[in-house]
């Protein structure tokens, strides 16, 4: 019995060390942007990759992952523009939306509010939209058209179907490991600033509800914000004081900005450096 114990005891320690499957690498941790970071958000136009920001807003189905990676490359962060609560016509995916779940136009050419009480239609759908996102490398998204609830829709939405919704967003994009921004929406802040990364926000300066925003900044997250109506000295005080990541855009949102954090001007604003064949952006894509 010794003898077969001694014979035995190897081969056992040898398949304790060999059977049991390499542990997975960990997750890459997710990016948690934080208040006071300058941006660039360019949705028209040939991306000029040369901004010298931190932090890239582009397309997620105009730019290619090469993109993602020369953006990568230069030190920023990119985060991936979807229309997650809106069907937009010109989307290369866009016949796989029933016509039941298509609301009334949005004030976009092309685009209808979508119902979002149809989970069972749109979370797929939009599972392979935020899995491209991930798949080109984005470090976040940008989930567009989230306050459909107090919007005429042609759908009777509620808060509660809305808060549903951009949560089941959140879970989808945070499970692929990226972070995801609330978009405008500022009467469910309180509901969701624990449920996403940070915020993008369009024209709180002039209509008068920046301070509504600034759970996130305590909370420690970036508040991305554009004005485009407004002069620089009218708003970026204030969004200074309240930590915002604020910048004067045109409403075609092209290379153009002028920013709080000092950036100004045209093609490149600061440190313009053309990379080689940067992707061009469609025509088609309509103007936010």
């Amino acid at each position: 019995m010794r003898l077969l114990l001694l014979l035995v005891l190897p081969l056992l320690l040898l398949a304790g060390c060999t059977a049991a499957p390499d542990d997975p690498a960990p997750p890459r941790p997710r990016w948690r942007p934080a208040p006071g970071l300058d941006w660039q958000w360019q949705l028209s136009g040939r991306l000029d990759p040369g901004v010298d920001v931190p932090v890239y807003d582009i397309d997620g189905f105009e730019h290619p992952e090469g993109t993602v990676t020369d953006l990568h490359r230069r030190g920023r962060k990119v985060i991936c523009y979807l229309s997650t609560g809106a069907w937009e016509d010109f989307r290369p995916d866009a016949d796989a939306f029933p016509e039941a779940v298509l609301g009334k136009g949005n004030g976009w050419e092309g685009e209808r509010w979508l119902d979002i009480r149809r989970t069972d239609v749109l979370e797929p759908l939009m599972a392979e939209r935020i899995d491209m996102c991930g798949d080109k490398g984005f470090d976040a998204v940008e989930p567009d058209n989230m306050d459909g609830y107090a919007n005429d829709t042609g759908f009777p939405l509620t808060a509660a179907d809305q808060l549903r919704y951009n949560r089941l967003i959140a879970r989808l994009v945070h499970d692929r490991g990226m972070a995801v921004g609330l978009k405008n929406d500022l009467d469910q802040i309180p509901e969701l600033v624990g449920e996403f990364d940070f915020a993008v926000n369009e024209q709180c300066a002039q209509y008068g509800e920046c301070e509504r925003l600034t759970p996130f900044v305590a909370a420690g997250k970036a508040v991305f914000h554009v004005e485009y109506e407004l002069p620089v000295d009218r708003f970026c005080p204030e969004s200074r004081r309240l930590g915002l990541s604020s910048m004067l855009k045109k409403y075609e949102l092209g290379v153009w900005r002028e920013s709080c954090q000092g950036g100004q001007g045209g093609q490149g604003g600061q440190g313009y450096a053309p990379a080689p064949a940067p992707a061009p952006v469609s025509g088609g894509t309509p103007v936010r």
